[in-house]
């Protein structure tokens, strides 16, 4: 029988995080957690994989990079899209979590973003009104409630299932369709 931690169950509402390694965790896993609905070991796993660490290290993940998230990401079948960078703007220049939540967006998507918590930066995951991150213990909470909304952002991702990562078999056998009427 397979390990049940070993598969997520994709659902349309939001997955809380489960922290099942005993310790803390840090908020790349924990928005990974939350997006896959894998447990944090799991995605810490994958991020370690993404590393090139030997296989016997297994250090805790802290400071990851948003290459290492889109890497594990995409190993779960989702895609990570740069939508908005504001690293050349002075960080007092740059939009908060509530200015942005104030402008349109896909509601259907999820979205990370890289914000400045102190002199360090922080990923936090919001869909629709909600927001999950560490600070919540990854529980999802309304972004009027979190403690993020006078962040400044750095970076906004747009996360979305790779529904062509279900089908590799039809990926790599199908041909392209002849329009009608084209051929000999």
């Amino acid at each position: 029988m397979s390990d049940p931690r070993l598969s997520a169950r994709l659902t349309s509402s939001l997955n809380d995080v489960d922290n099942d390694t005993g310790r803390v965790a840090f908020c790349g896993p924990f928005v990974l957690s939350a997006i896959t609905g894998f447990p944090v070991s799991r995605v810490e796993d994958e991020i370690r994989a993404l590393r090139d660490l030997p296989e016997h290290k297994k250090p805790v993940v802290k400071g990851t990079y948003s290459s290492e998230v889109e890497g594990a990401l995409a190993v779960f079948g989702f895609t990570m899209e740069a939508k908005q960078s504001f690293l050349r703007q002075p960080r007092k220049e740059r939009p908060t979590v509530w200015q942005w939540m104030q402008k349109p967006r896909n509601a259907w998507a999820h979205y990370i973003l890289a914000i400045h918590k102190g002199k360090e930066g922080h990923w936090v995951l919001i869909k629709g009104v909600k927001l999950c991150d560490t600070y919540s213990a990854g529980k999802w909470q309304f972004v009027c409630d979190g403690p993020h909304k006078g962040a400044r952002i750095m970076e906004i991702f747009e996360v979305k299932r790779d529904l062509m990562a279900d089908l590799p078999a039809v990926r790599a056998t199908s041909a392209p369709v002849a329009a009608p009427g084209s051929g000999p």
